[in-house]
């Protein structure tokens, strides 16, 4: 006879019963202490004397008798679980998504406006107006570094008067261990990604983006609806950062997947969480995407006519180019931490010299930018001028475009100076303190790499060159193979790219397997109560006794 309150497949699921985890039999690693965990923090910024105080909240505690299992998502009827509302069911999750996807999209959609009204006015509608036809044309140039310090400057006053923003590292730490992203956090990285932007380095509004809407689904999940499992409250905030990258990019499928690849090192873990994270992107991307007037639609077209067909040999192309960009990461990664170091080895890191740590990465990114434009802003729309070879007056936001020298990338040693340049000006912006996201940055260094092999091998297709190189060099580096894929191959149009695009990308994942660059990328520890909740607690295993086991060596 079936127990009270579950179906006969839920007893039939559940036969057997299963005892709760038991904390003495664990594997786990030694407790860590707290120096450890502040270490662990900052794994991109190197911020590793500074982590944000986190309001703890008191999870349940399950059980350590033996307890039968049931399915958490359906107890019995749809109506059923309708009436009653219980946590975890499927109209519950209906409801989350659609309340969180509104309010992060409409969130969105302010950061948007604010962003992209300043980003006209400080670097076209002031030069037009105050500059152009009033300063020599010499002098044009010095606008870019008269931006750049006073936004540097911007960006090291919020973090040591608003507080710590956090970064892309923090928040997949938090979603691994508290599994939300507290609201204090919001405000200061407003206001230190706006200026880091603003500035012209090279980070973008995805992982802002990502961290306010986490912020805001774990906000919704335990304060308005009083959520109290640990593992839905996780899948609230992983809703909220899949809405924010599935607006952000406007790719549904492929931003909501980043948001829940990017916490893991080898694969999606948490994916008991995909469809209703995804449900929630389409929510977010709607509202979004409405608010803003923004289609859904391909940004890119690399060369006017696309790829017919996809055969064989571009696939294995593809290979290659997978490993050619996962050894431009790697040199990357070496010479990130390395630079990183020196910023150590001044004392730059410590949130109290937040201000002479974003000046000194400003004179860096001013000193690229100046010669080279291309390096400047994130590269969602510098991206089609690197990838044709468009004139340099058709970048969208840094002015003057022609910069100091008139660069122009007309040859492949120009194209491969490009790539170099804003690998060097994305690593400065992470080691300068400065708040964002570098995916697509690093899609417009691929695409300058992919660009200048085209002038080595000239049969080489435009498209499978610089998406592959672009895929595999953001793979190394986020870990997330299926969503770069689809990002990529449908912000250009490329459908008949996508085999050799999603090869570069798992070639790209596996050989960089063992090269850790954002260091909370861990494996889960609550694989085996992730479906489930005992009965007795309605709860699973509480993962605040212990420490996250990890994949590889941190």
């Amino acid at each position: 006879m079936a127990p009270e309150g579950n179906s006969e497949e839920e007893v039939a699921l559940v036969a057997n019963e299963i005892p709760a985890s038991d904390d003495k039999n664990e594997e786990s690693d030694p407790p860590t202490t707290d120096k450890d965990e502040k270490a662990s923090y900052g794994a991109v910024n190197g911020e590793k004397d500074e982590k944000p105080k986190v309001k703890p909240v008191k999870f349940q505690k399950p059980s350590t008798a033996k307890a039968s299992r049931k399915y958490v998502k359906t107890n019995s009827s749809f109506w059923d679980d309708a009436r009653e509302f219980e946590v975890g069911t499927i109209p519950h999750s209906m409801v989350m998504a659609l309340a969180i996807g509104t309010v992060c999209g409409i969130a969105a959609f302010l950061y948007y406006k604010v962003l992209f009204a300043a980003l006209e006015y400080i670097w076209h509608t002031i030069p037009e107006t105050y500059i152009v036809d009033v300063w020599p044309e010499w002098t044009h140039v010095f606008w870019i570094p008269i931006v750049g310090f006073t936004m540097a400057a911007g960006v090291g006053l919020s973090v040591m008067y608003l507080g710590e923003p956090g970064d892309l590292p923090y928040t997949v730490k938090c979603v691994h261990e508290d599994a939300y992203i507290a609201m204090d956090h919001v405000l200061p990285m407003v206001a230190a990604s706006q200026f880091s932007i603003l500035g012209g380095g090279s980070y973008g509004p995805e992982a802002p983006l990502v961290a306010i809407c986490a912020a805001l689904g774990g906000f919704i999940s335990r304060q308005v609806f009083k959520v109290e499992q640990r593992n839905i409250v996780r899948k609230h905030t992983l809703m909220g950062m899949a809405g924010a990258l599935a607006a952000f990019f406007g790719v549904p499928l492929g931003g909501s997947l980043f948001a829940l690849e990017v916490c893991n090192r080898f694969g999606l873990e948490y994916f008991e969480h995909m469809v209703e994270a995804i449900f929630a992107g389409v929510a977010c991307l709607v509202v979004f995407r409405g608010l803003a007037g923004l289609p859904m639609e391909a940004i890119w077209t690399i060369t006017e006519v696309k790829l017919p067909e996809a055969n064989a040999s571009e696939v294995i192309v593809g290979g290659v180019l997978g490993l050619v960009g996962a050894l431009i990461a790697f040199i990357f990664a070496k010479m990130h931490w390395s630079i990183m170091g020196q910023f150590q080895k001044y004392d730059l890191l410590r949130n109290e010299r937040a201000l002479y740590r974003a000046f000194a990465g400003a004179v860096a990114i001013v000193g690229i930018g100046m010669f080279i434009p291309h390096t400047m802003f994130w590269g969602e729309f510098e991206f089609q001028t690197i990838a044709t070879g468009s004139p340099a007056s058709t970048l969208d936001h840094v002015w003057p475009t022609s910069g100091a020298i008139g660069f122009e990338m007309d040859n492949g040693w120009k194209c491969l100076l490009v790539g170099i340049f804003k690998m060097i000006a994305i690593s400065i912006t992470v080691c300068g303190g400065y708040r964002g996201g570098f995916i697509f940055p690093f899609f417009s260094a691929g695409a300058a790499f992919g660009r200048a092999l085209t002038f080595i091998f000239p049969w080489m297709h435009l498209q499978v060159a610089t998406l592959c190189v672009a895929a595999a060099i953001n793979v190394a580096i986020t870990r997330t193979s299926l969503a770069t894929s689809l990002i990529l191959c449908y912000l250009s149009g490329e459908q008949m790219a996508m085999p050799a695009v999603l090869t570069a990308s798992l070639v790209s994942l596996f050989v960089t397997g063992y090269m850790p660059f954002i260091k909370t990328q861990i494996v889960r520890n609550d694989i085996d109560t992730s479906l489930f909740h005992a009965a007795d607690s309605g709860n699973e295993y509480d993962e605040s006794k212990g420490v996250q086991r990890r994949f590889f060596a941190v």
